[in-house]
């Protein structure tokens, strides 16, 4: 990563939300203002350990002095969250991307719904909060466990959309459930979907939402962490290099860039599970095998680009722009 692209920020505060939830006030290292930001913007946070995670950014982008970032503690994580709980320390110094914006609001809608789903508000707040200043019409639904396992409560309850704002409990009555069928009934022109959240709760939004036909163009977006799909077709393939016409194996149990690495070539990663695009490569010749979360359907049926860290092939050699 070039150095321009890379923040150095001081952990001003950490705080616990709930029990499970912690957030970090990131503020420059420097004391000067930190770059712009827009509603859904991420930054890619390097973390002990040498690991990179990206958190959504949490607070109104009117702020320039700091970032606010939400961390569930994942018991299934691969360390991210982990090493945010139990390494990351107030007063200790990061090294944080600019934001990126993969989830942005469409300007275009003249309706918003949002739908978060537990550590998946973070970008959702954001959003409402950004459309409520707009003056902008939208509902927002959250969905959590329990209301002891809702972050952010507080801060909804205080703001002025409140009313806007319904909450989901899984462990409450029945009747205050949400109800995909009856939310996403009727799609309509002008409104746009926002869905942040686990991937199984995500799955079943946009089927629903596939199901009773909202374009493709209204529904956005975000997924946080992903299982890359082993399968048994998984075989073995050649990836060649437009520059130099030098052809790498990747085997059967390998990711193209372990394969690439392994032969010398570097491909910057950062999530390695197909959910950040960094690691984004165009595909020249052949057919990949999409395995991401990052493309949309349209553009994983171009087959001209592929994600490296959890792709393969459906041909016997792909030719690679690098």
């Amino acid at each position: 990563m070039s150095h321009a692209s890379t923040l150095t920020v001081r952990v001003a505060r950490k705080a616990m939300e709930t029990a499970d939830i912690c957030t970090l006030e990131l503020v420059a290292q420097d004391g000067i203002a930190l770059p712009g930001f827009s509603a859904g913007s991420h930054v890619d946070v390097h973390l002990p350990g040498g690991l990179i995670r990206q958190y959504s950014l949490c607070n109104d982008p009117k702020e320039t002095h700091r970032y606010l970032i939400g961390v569930l503690r994942d018991p299934a994580s691969r360390g991210g969250s982990q090493a945010v709980h139990d390494l990351v320390q107030e007063g200790q110094v990061l090294q944080i991307s600019t934001p990126k914006n993969h989830f942005a609001l469409a300007h275009e809608a003249q309706r918003s719904l949002l739908l978060g789903g537990g550590i998946g508000i973070t970008p959702i707040l954001c959003m409402a909060e950004r459309l409520a200043v707009m003056g902008a019409d939208f509902e927002m639904h959250y969905c959590t466990r329990s209301p002891e396992r809702t972050a952010f409560r507080t801060r909804v309850a205080a703001s002025g959309f409140a009313d806007q704002v319904q909450f989901h409990f899984d462990d409450g009555a029945p009747e205050q459930k949400l109800n995909l069928a009856t939310l996403l009934s009727a799609p309509r022109d002008g409104c746009h979907l926002y869905v942040c959240g686990p991937k199984g709760f995500m799955n079943a939004v946009l089927a629903m939402a596939r199901d009773k036909a909202w374009p493709e163009s209204q529904l956005h977006y975000e997924f946080f962490a992903a299982e890359v799909a082993k399968s048994e077709a998984d075989a073995s393939f050649e990836v060649k290099l437009a520059s130099s016409g030098r052809i790498i194996p990747v085997a059967k149990d390998q990711t193209v860039t372990k394969a690439l690495s392994a032969a010398g070539v570097e491909i910057q990663t950062a999530c390695e599970q197909g959910v950040c695009g960094t690691c984004l490569t165009r595909v020249l010749e052949g057919v990949p095998d999409h395995k991401d979360q990052y493309l949309t359907p349209e553009e994983q049926a171009a087959n001209d680009q592929f994600l490296p860290c959890c792709s393969r092939a459906k041909t016997a050699c792909l030719v690679l722009d690098l």
